[in-house]
């Protein structure tokens, strides 16, 4: 799953960290032997024209092409490049999203008040947010509905959990 949970025993640090990702299933490494095949899968036909006039009215096509796809994986590797990082301590939970095209976006809020909700109505199916000190977060809209279903159940048990090591703070 795109998503990992660690736990610290440390005094000053979170008790468990949440780190979600989106997923992908092109590696960069793929990326390069799929553009290199797209590549010569497309240009052995051209082999018979060699010589021939028409092969410079084609090749300019091929190449836009080809240069499209490479723009096209690349833009997608680009607006992928999403990490949410979720902490929990005792007395706090603090999201922070890293992304390419918004920056850094963060949000905090008491354990104790915080509410974990899926909604069916929200942009994506089973959509996953939190809301605490006034304001309403989504968090792993890039994930899968079934990984958003897990993710679910185990974020719930893991805030029930935080929330029974404190005393019921002021709102």
């Amino acid at each position: 799953m795109p998503y990992e949970w660690t736990s610290s025993d440390a005094p000053d640090g979170p008790r468990a960290e949440l780190h979600l990702w989106p997923y992908r299933s092109l590696l960069r490494r793929d990326f390069v032997i799929f553009i290199s095949l797209t590549a010569a899968l497309v240009l052995i036909p051209l082999l018979v024209l060699i010589g021939s006039p028409v092969l410079w009215g084609i090749l300019p096509f091929i190449l836009v092409m080809l240069a499209g796809v490479w723009w096209g994986l690349s833009r997608s590797y680009r607006d992928g490049e999403i990490v949410e990082e979720l902490r929990l301590w005792p007395d706090r939970v603090e999201l922070d999203r890293h992304d390419r095209n918004n920056g850094h976006r963060s949000w905090s809020a008491n354990p104790y008040w915080v509410q974990v909700t899926m909604r069916e109505d929200g942009p994506v199916p089973n959509y996953i947010t939190l809301k605490g000190a006034g304001r309403e977060v989504e968090l792993g809209a890039f994930l899968s509905e079934v990984e958003r279903t897990a993710l679910f159940d185990d974020l719930q048990t893991r805030l029930a959990r935080l929330s029974t090591m404190t005393a019921r703070p002021d709102p």
